[in-house]
């Protein structure tokens, strides 16, 4: 047995909890996503270099952002 390093609860394994593991790997994908946020930001801001499908993609999301805050 052994304590999981995560959530530091008894594992009946000798690893850590796999859910655990799972929570701390979405956990570091969110935060890699708030990194690059400001970059795909400045992205949109030059939309002329952007390809077509892509300028569609963030006029979708532009839209359905605008209606959830309506």
């Amino acid at each position: 047995m052994k304590i999981c390093s995560i959530c530091h609860k008894i594992s009946g394994t000798e690893e850590d909890h796999l859910d655990c593991k799972e929570m701390r790997r979405v956990e570091l994908e969110a935060d890699d996503v708030k990194e690059k946020l400001p970059e795909k930001l400045d992205m949109a801001k030059n939309a002329d270099n952007l390809n077509l499908d892509i300028k569609a993609v963030l006029n979708h999301m532009t839209r359905e952002k605008e209606k959830r805050l309506e």
